[in-house]
């Protein structure tokens, strides 16, 4: 009999727990049951992948570049990478103007449900952290950022899942360090990153056995504290431009793969799609991380030398859901507060969502403090500002568990296109949990 596929199972657990979810919901004390006993199974997942990531893109990422036998081809794949991440935001960006604009979804807010959303979440100290943190990052100057990639501390760096591209600085500059002292005094070192390497991937293995149940757990938990269902109901039209605009994001990478890589678009969609349940599940491109590298690399065929860099750095800068989601968001909030948006101004959400996505963290939430700095640079009046996140806030985590998927699914495009041009997307070699399993049983 043939094994299930691992994104049927993953899927069958995301329904179950949806299910689940709701049937609680109708149980006296169900939703206090799913947070005690629960919730708990899903967020042990979500740390454990978290706790493989920086691992992994360390010792991946000091692989790939010490494996190659000419540096300059590690310059070309990184303008490549940044250069396409750069087109793709843009054009997420272009697509969410050009859908809000289209079906103005803010013009059919009624004045009470404008009220009765700043009455619930103005004051929600989730949204004032929000507020706060995209102030503290307006108030940098603008070279900040290349600052802040910096480390002065490599452990520190190596300690916290936030400070991502602080890794891929040191992990570049490690790498490239091991290559300029040749290779007979770099062997040791390589062997040692070329072993954690392999080991790290047979964790994420082991991982993915239990992601069927974690989902599971996810998705009640997601449900059982979901919000008023009168208020999502309300913006439903916004939600539905949102995630309208992310399926024809979707489309778009469908038909990059099939005229620039020539691989079939569904083929694609069917490998990755276990990477893009979990983005779902967790809503972090960072959780998602270690999946969607295993997936790309021996699933797809893209080579190490490729995926260590494109992805991690992917997984920080490339925002295509999210971009697509603030661009729409940003002219939602001003329909509704009947306020005027010129055309220079929706330029400057352009430029000011495709600037913000660049270093944003790549953990649930980081979309709405990217949307605060897109909303000051279009001047929305700072008392107005509570209000705006106000009606929005409702349907934020369901959106960005879709937005979480086009991100991911972004990001593996990307490596295949890159690795398309430089001759380094090969054939799929799968590796399983228990290919070493006789050995040691």
């Amino acid at each position: 009999m043939k094994k299930l596929a691992l994104h049927w199972k993953i899927l069958i657990g995301m329904v179950l727990g949806l299910v689940f979810g709701f049937v609680m919901l109708q149980i006296d004390g169900g939703k206090g049951f799913v947070s005690d006993w629960i919730k708990p199974l899903g967020s042990i997942f979500v740390k454990l992948l978290k706790l493989i990531a920086i691992p992994l893109i360390l010792a991946s990422l000091i692989k790939g570049i010490s494996d190659l036998k000419d540096i300059s081809k590690f310059k070309n794949i990184g303008l490549k990478t940044i250069g396409i991440y750069i087109v793709t935001t843009v054009i997420a960006i272009s697509i969410g103007l050009a859908l809000v604009n289209i079906f103005k979804p803010g013009d059919g807010v009624s004045e009470e449900t404008i009220t009765k959303l700043t009455e619930t979440y103005s004051e929600n100290s989730s949204v004032k952290a929000k507020i706060a943190e995209a102030s503290k990052q307006m108030d940098s100057g603008p070279l900040q950022f290349l600052e802040d990639m910096v480390p002065d501390n490599a452990v520190y760096a190596l300690s916290n899942n936030k400070l991502m591209l602080q890794v891929i600085f040191f992990a570049i500059f490690l790498g490239i360090s091991l290559l300029l002292i040749g290779e007979k005094k770099a062997a040791p070192l390589k062997d040692f990153f070329d072993s954690l390497n392999d080991v790290v991937l047979k964790m994420v293995d082991l991982i993915m056995l239990s992601a069927p149940y974690a989902v599971f757990a996810l998705l009640a938990n997601v449900v059982v504290s979901s919000d008023d269902p009168d208020i999502l109901y309300a913006l439903l039209k916004y939600a539905g431009v949102v995630v309208f605009g992310l399926v024809l994001m979707i489309v778009f990478y469908c038909i990059l793969v099939g005229t620039i890589t020539k691989k079939n678009p569904f083929w694609f969609l069917k490998e990755i799609s276990p990477a893009q349940l979990l983005a779902f599940s967790t809503s972090s491109s960072a959780a998602t991380l270690p999946v969607t590298m295993e997936r790309v690399e021996e699933h797809i065929g893209v080579d190490k030398e490729v995926s260590s860099f494109v992805l991690p750095v992917g997984a920080t800068i490339n925002m295509d859901g999210t971009s697509l989601y603030q661009a729409v968001a940003a002219v939602f909030i001003f329909q509704a507060l009947g306020l005027d948006l010129t055309f220079a101004d929706q330029i400057t959400i352009v430029l000011t969502a495709l600037l913000a996505s660049i270093g944003s963290a790549a953990v649930p939430g980081a979309g709405m403090v990217m949307l605060v700095i897109v909303l000051e640079s279009v001047g929305l009046p700072p008392e107005l500002l509570p209000i705006g996140l106000a009606l929005i806030f409702a349907v934020d985590r369901p959106l960005d568990m879709c937005r979480t998927v086009v991100n991911v699914t972004g990001d593996a495009t990307v490596s295949m296109i890159v690795a398309k041009s430089v001759g380094k997307l090969g054939k799929p070699k799968v590796k399983n949990w228990d290919d070493n399993y006789d050995e040691v049983k």
